[in-house]
């Protein structure tokens, strides 16, 4: 497998995490968002999105949006899993990664965040659509795990919740948010300390300057 990614971008580590948890190997092929690698022909051709992450498999699919690559390989490699067994609780688990990856990181991108100063805003004002984009996310994530405990958003074993939450709390520090949920930050802490985790990590990947 090949992974086609960016070692700040939230989606891709989200992808990392889950490999890296199912044991499965991969090699990394970067797009410099930043130069806009994304919205070359070839790009376009594996994502028509221009957006990574972009998981190509070995007999040559590609498939993209970081929610249904941690679905697939859940499928596909079932241990450890990233769901629990009771309806409920998937559906709570799913609950908080589709908060993050549905209605905050979206709209806190750089495609957005380009188009905010494309249309004339300071950038102060587009970092401040940010950070309150990104409190409003960690807010209803924190509010959602209240009621349970563990060392991870929903108990003792790591869930899809944890992997979208970790990479979002990353972003979170980028953009100058202030980290006022001790719970977050407890289970962010928790998951750091796993191999899985830590590989993972922007600084830690081969195209981070």
């Amino acid at each position: 497998m090949r992974l086609h990614g960016y070692f700040r971008s939230t989606a891709s580590y989200r992808v990392r995490i889950a490999l890296n948890l199912k044991g499965l190997a991969y090699e990394q092929a970067f797009v410099q968002l930043r130069e806009g690698e994304q919205r070359a022909p070839a790009f376009l051709a594996r994502n028509p999105q221009g957006l990574v992450p972009a998981l190509e498999l070995d007999d040559g699919t590609v498939l993209t949006q970081s929610l249904a690559i941690c679905d697939y390989l859940d499928e596909l490699h079932p241990q450890p899993p990233l769901l629990p067994r009771d309806a409920a609780q998937r559906a709570r688990v799913r609950a908080v990664a589709q908060v993050i990856a549905c209605d905050t990181h979206p709209v806190q991108n750089l495609k957005v965040l380009d188009r905010l100063r494309a249309l004339g805003l300071a950038e102060e004002q587009v970092t401040g659509w940010a950070r309150t984009t990104i409190a409003e996310g960690l807010d209803a994530c924190d509010r959602l795990i209240a009621g349970d405990g563990g060392r991870y958003c929903f108990g003792e074993a790591v869930t899809l919740a944890d992997i979208f939450l970790v990479p979002q709390l990353f972003n979170a520090r980028r953009f100058g948010v202030e980290l006022r949920w001790p719970r977050l930050v407890q289970v962010e802490e928790a998951c750091l300390a796993l191999p899985a985790f830590a590989q993972a990590v922007p600084e830690r990947q081969p195209d981070a300057p």
